[in-house]
């Protein structure tokens, strides 16, 4: 999975950086890259998705109430 930006005519390499950043954002690159840096547990990865859900759930109901 290759994540690539071309120059275009005038553009600094700041806003080219700026766009590659968030590419990398939407297509989760960093954040998958940050999560496999180490060795996670089975039962950890259950627990991580758990509370996940649960907050998601939390939220869910928060606002079909309001």
């Amino acid at each position: 999975m290759s994540v690539s930006v071309n120059l275009r005519k005038g553009e600094t390499i700041d806003k080219a950086l700026r766009r590659l950043k968030k590419k990398l954002e939407r297509e989760n690159v960093l954040r998958d890259a940050r999560a496999k840096r180490y060795f996670e547990k089975p039962c950890e990865k259950r627990r991580r998705k758990e509370k996940i859900a649960k907050f998601n759930n939390m939220l869910r109901m928060r606002y079909e109430n309001s």
